[in-house]
């Protein structure tokens, strides 16, 4: 194992270790880090009680649990209505999965040209409607990129939760035909019960990554207008390179890790929970047929 553990702390504790250290220090890009003062946990305090801090946290929870929310409803709706053999399937996976294989950049300066005021493709739409434009990336900005977000990784949620639906023991959907269930009971007491630790898993990496989304917003609002985009990575960047402050914004990072690490914890409980509960499941349905 030693040469695991070995490119595990050069690769991972190392990095976090550094990150830490510059988080106790009143550290700016101007000095070495080792010549940077020591302050403890004032760094930790600061951001505490700052309210465009915790405006931003609340930014960042807003978007995350939105976006995984919304995803999560119409990846596995979609698969759910497409578990079937349907001619061209091969060719609809493929246009599906397609917002995912975008760079974010383009992502965030495509949506972006669609929202514009006066020449954008919605706007013009709703004109064309004798309908009034919409002020996207104004006073919907936020709504506007999860939006975006969901367009973009919707397909990550689809092609997982289809192959979790076509793993499914199929004497179990078999079962429940036979004992007369209809097409609602069979998803609610079957399918999605079997699936459940597929989805957990799931919806935790697209949580995690929502927590760290940064180009796409970058790109389409810059944070703005005010702080209501502004997610905690873009104020960690903004922070870090137009502020000058890399100890707070290690501390800031900190702080983001602490959150990932409790909900990781939390889903990985809860996942356990789940995977008992389809097992049991399936044990009962396999005794009784």
């Amino acid at each position: 194992m030693a040469p695991a553990i070995i490119i595990i702390i050069l690769a991972l504790l190392y990095p976090l270790g550094y990150m830490v250290y510059g988080s106790f220090r009143a550290w700016d890009p101007s000095q070495n880090i080792s010549e940077s003062e020591f302050v403890g946990l004032k760094n930790y305090i600061t951001l505490f009680y700052d309210p465009a801090f915790r405006e931003s946290l609340v930014v960042t929870l807003t978007f995350a649990v939105c976006v995984v929310f919304s995803e999560l409803v119409i990846g596995v709706g979609l698969a759910l209505m497409l578990d079937r053999n349907i001619r061209g399937m091969s060719v609809l996976r493929t246009l599906f999965i397609l917002p995912m294989m975008i760079a974010p950049v383009v992502v965030g300066l495509m949506w972006r040209y669609m929202y514009h005021p006066t020449v954008g493709t919605f706007n013009k739409t709703l004109k064309s409607f004798g309908l009034d434009g919409i002020d996207w990336l104004g006073q919907n900005a936020l709504l506007s990129v999860i939006i975006a977000d969901v367009w973009q990784w919707t397909p990550f949620i689809f092609i997982l939760s289809l192959a979790a639906l076509q793993s499914l023991p199929r004497s179990a959907i078999e079962a429940a035909k036979i004992d007369g269930a209809t097409s609602w009971q069979q998803i609610i007491h079957i399918k999605l019960p079997l699936m459940m630790p597929v989805l957990i898993v799931t919806a935790l990496l697209r949580l995690i990554d929502a927590f760290k989304v940064l180009e796409v917003i970058l790109v389409m609002t810059e944070g703005g207008p005010g702080l209501s985009t502004e997610i905690l990575a873009l104020r960690i960047s903004r922070t870090a390179t137009e502020f000058r402050e890399l100890g707070v914004a290690a501390a800031m990072s900190n702080y983001l890790l602490i959150i990932l690490l409790i909900l990781t914890v939390s889903m990985y409980a809860i996942t356990r929970i789940q995977e008992n509960r389809a097992a049991r499941l399936a044990r009962q349905i396999q005794e009784e047929y």
